[in-house]
């Protein structure tokens, strides 16, 4: 982890923070306000962190923020993104060699793969200097964060969990949220579509107690292979070695069988007991929600080690943009070769950071029959972690870049009506809130691949409108009309709710001439300007089966909250929130600088 500090520091991406501050909100707060930052801000180092609580003052320094740019996740790659791509897109199409200088070569690069492969050390590594067994161990040794006010405790957000089948043949890295519940016990948030949680059954009938060691540190890379969507049962780690062209060198865990990388800052080894489940959460996560509170397997532990001068890495989530934007970009640009062997006739994809990536996959193709996109979205949807994608929208070759947001909506609405859309049900993601059950919802596709004929509406101004709409819907409080220049604006409505979203839409019908696609949203913590965090808000809140109406050319989608009016059992989460005495604490510090503008536009 030094290295890679030092690397930062030298590129002038690195932002010491010597002030004191506290483990619990104050360093994620002000991490939180540092990725908003235009480019992502600066990486973090935090060298006098504390815990007020317990009067405990920390030797070690937190980082934070490491991959927050396209530049920071480039140098600590050491290299760029795109030659990582070009490189698996030249391993997936290698043919045999027709001449014996094309053979020579292919040979050197086969060998060159050698490399790929981590490589098991005999003996300790650096990150087992420091060892606690037994009645020394301590998880409140190490300066895990608490991020929000409302979590359940403190939460260790970079951890690299290593995990095997039960008979030892696979191997797997995976990155899960890790609460701490006392000094020798972790939640392990593994969802129940996670490989490591695949792992869990294997152990669970077979009434066996499963090994676990989580790393945390060492080279960056690590981290971000762990959140690899590798396909089942591959090692996570070959991608370190493809990368960087060397292997992963690995040490055996000192109380299971699991090897860790042997550079490591901490390892948290112990054993998850098959029949023990504990309550784990609320934790405010990357969807911008708290997620809810719900059994999960309990990892024992029985060691931890690290080195003489550990670095700890920690990460936050919330409300977009955050650090996972910038490590998304290189996980889409890196796994765009292999997506292609599933739909070879993809031409790009781009997953916008504020819609939590799986919430909306925005996807570029050549279409060559009829029905060719509605095909795509079956494929997408049954496709490793693509699966968990909500909404997908479909575009074809002629569509402008992916990135230019409004080139793109501007193209999708011009040629959109209501039969482009495509409603099915499938996976979800666990940490969606918004179906009526959870792991399975609806599912939204639209085909913008085909120049529909539309019909533009007569345009109002918003005043005019509104009016017209108060008068059918009493309970609207503003309204807004974006892309109006084109074929289908979109009408956005705040509304203090006291009825069901449908009877809005059907009471709206009579003003048809003037309306496309309307959104309802609440007149609670919504700005109806703010486009980048409605479209937060409403790839949250919505489930397809239930919040998408249709008739004529109208098309209502309804992403309020939702209670009983709308027969909703669940409990609905509450946003994740800045406590405003912790910002006014970093404030009076002198360490929190952010523009008070991108604290409004980002809904802090």
């Amino acid at each position: 982890m030094k290295r890679s500090i030092e690397l930062l520091k030298q590129n002038n991406e690195l932002r010491v923070i010597e002030e004191e501050l506290d483990i619990y909100l104050e360093i994620p707060h002000l991490a939180y306000a540092e990725v908003k930052k235009e480019g992502g801000g600066k990486a973090l180092l935090f060298t006098n962190a504390v815990d007020k609580k317990s009067q405990k003052k920390f030797s070690e320094p937190v980082a934070m923020n490491l991959f927050g740019s396209y530049k920071r996740c480039e140098l600590l790659f050491g290299r760029t993104i795109e030659s990582v791509a070009d490189e698996i897109t030249k391993l997936l199409h290698m043919k045999p060699p027709s001449t014996m200088m094309g053979k020579f070569s292919m040979l050197g690069e086969l060998f060159s793969l050698k490399n790929i492969f981590p490589k098991k050390l005999s003996g300790s590594g650096a990150c087992q200097e420091v060892k606690y067994l037994d009645d020394t161990i301590d998880l409140y040794k190490l300066p895990v964060l608490t991020t929000w006010e409302g979590d359940g405790g403190p939460f260790i957000t970079m951890g690299q969990v290593y995990t095997q089948s039960l008979d030892g043949s696979m191997v797997n890295l995976g990155m899960y949220r890790l609460q701490v519940y006392d000094k020798n016990h972790l939640g392990m948030h593994w969802q129940i579509h996670k490989d490591s949680s695949h792992f869990f059954d294997q152990y669970q009938k077979a009434g066996k107690k499963m090994p676990v060691s989580v790393a945390i540190g060492g080279d960056p890379l690590y981290t971000w292979c762990a959140t690899a969507p590798l396909p089942y049962g591959v090692n996570e780690l070959l991608m370190y070695g493809l990368i960087k062209k060397k292997s992963a060198k690995l040490v055996k865990s000192l109380t299971n069988p699991l090897y860790i990388p042997q550079d490591a800052d901490y390892v948290i080894e112990g054993w998850v007991d098959p029949n023990e489940m504990r309550i784990e959460g609320p934790f405010g996560d990357h969807t911008g929600y708290y997620t809810l509170r719900e059994p999960y397997p309990v990892l024992e532990v029985s060691a931890i080690t690290m080195k003489k001068n550990p670095i700890f890495l920690a990460t936050v989530v919330g409300k977009p943009p955050l650090e996972d934007k910038y490590m998304g970009w290189a996980t889409g640009k890196i796994f765009f070769p292999l997506l292609k062997t599933t739909a070879p006739d993809l031409l790009d994809y781009h997953m916008p950071e504020n819609c939590g990536f799986h919430n909306l996959i925005i996807a570029k193709m050549q279409p060559l029959y009829k029905g060719h996109a509605k095909q795509f979205m079956h494929a997408f949807w049954g496709a490793g972690q693509m699966s968990f994608v909500k909404h997908a929208i479909f575009l074809d070759e002629k569509a402008p870049s992916l990135e230019n947001y409004e080139a793109v909506t501007t193209y999708i609405l011009d040629r959109f009506t209501p039969k482009s859309l495509f409603i099915t049900e499938g996976i979800l993601d666990a940490l969606d809130h918004s179906s009526p059950e959870a792991l399975v919802g609806g599912k939204l596709g639209i085909d913008a691949t085909s120049a529909n004929r539309v019909e533009a509406p007569e345009l109002l101004g918003d005043e005019e409108l509104l009016a017209r709409v108060k008068s059918v819907v009493p309970d609207a409080k503003e309204l807004h009309q974006f892309m109006r220049r084109t074929k289908n604006p979109v009408t956005v409505i705040s509304i203090a709710k006291t009825r069901n979203a449908k009877k809005y839409f059907d009471a709206l019908l009579e003003l048809s001439n003037h309306l496309r696609v309307v959104v309802f949203v609440d007149e609670a913590k919504n700005d109806i300007f703010n486009p980048y965090m409605l479209l937060w808000r409403v790839t949250n809140n919505i489930d397809a089966l239930r919040d998408i109406f249709i008739s004529g050319l109208m098309v209502g989608v309804d992403a309020t909250t939702k209670n009983m009016l709308d027969d909703f059992t669940r409990e609905w989460p509450d946003d994740v929130e800045c406590t405003p005495s912790v910002v006014a604490s970093l404030k009076a510090k002198g360490v929190w600088d952010l523009d008070e503008n991108i604290y409004q536009k980002f809904q802090l």
